[in-house]
């Protein structure tokens, strides 16, 4: 009763820019749940989609994996393009596992592809994420946007923006979890399920969509992938 008679002395305008105010708050929080509800989370079975010819593998060595742990895992040198997918903004989810040789091992995903020259990349560099250099663990995580924006330009006119180390660290040999989240203009990167975010990042382009694939660099050691997962 206290309630109805405290509203009923407030100036009627001032009722309309509260109903107002609980309109937006509602529109907004509607807008979410549809946006949440709209995503679509789609499993890739690596092995499958090799096995079955729906990775455009031209210029990639690749090949199944012989791992008890990850029985859906493949292990490539080169860039995987997934044939038939699209990706604009959402998660992306991975595991991934390269090699403590030095200069030699960095693999991720790629996304927002025109070709194999034009394209947005976040990539490890597992050699560097317990290396005895402090400055060196931060080129653990790599954004890249080619052919324009490359690692060295980057390093040399942004430095430490657009990489950084990676928390928690994983050992250079093993399995590690990454999410990466791409929105209109950003992107950020999680290692090992962490609430704390290794890299977060403007993005470099105006690409909204394109292809995406996992990118292992040639010359190098293979990179191997496995659980991938696409949210959007």
């Amino acid at each position: 009763m206290k309630k109805i008679i405290f509203m009923s002395r407030i100036d009627p305008y001032k009722k309309i820019i509260i109903m107002i105010k609980q309109t937006s708050l509602l529109l907004v929080f509607l807008a979410f749940i549809f946006h949440v509800s709209a995503q679509k989370t789609r499993h890739y079975n690596l092995v499958q989609l090799l096995t079955e010819n729906k990775l455009d593998t031209t210029k990639t060595e690749m090949h199944i994996l012989n791992d008890n742990n990850y029985k859906q895992a493949i292990s490539l040198k080169g860039t995987a393009w997934l044939k038939d997918v699209s990706f604009t903004k959402g998660t992306i989810e991975v595991d991934l596992r390269g090699k403590n040789v030095f200069l030699q091992s960095f693999l991720g995903i790629a996304f927002h592809s025109v070709n194999d020259s034009i394209y947005d990349v976040v990539y490890f560099r597992p050699f560097n994420f317990k290396h005895e250099d402090t400055l060196r663990r931060k080129w653990s995580v790599q954004y890249m946007s080619m052919p324009g924006y490359d690692y060295d330009k980057l390093r040399k006119e942004h430095p430490l923006v657009y990489e950084n180390a990676v928390t928690p660290v994983p050992g250079p040999d093993d399995w590690f979890h990454a999410t990466i989240i791409i929105s209109d203009d950003s992107a950020a990167v999680y290692v090992n399920h962490s609430s704390t975010a290794s890299l977060k990042v403007h993005l470099l382009n105006n690409r909204s969509d394109g292809k995406i694939g996992l990118w292992s660099y040639t010359p190098g050691v293979s990179g191997d992938f496995a659980n991938l997962i696409i949210k959007q």
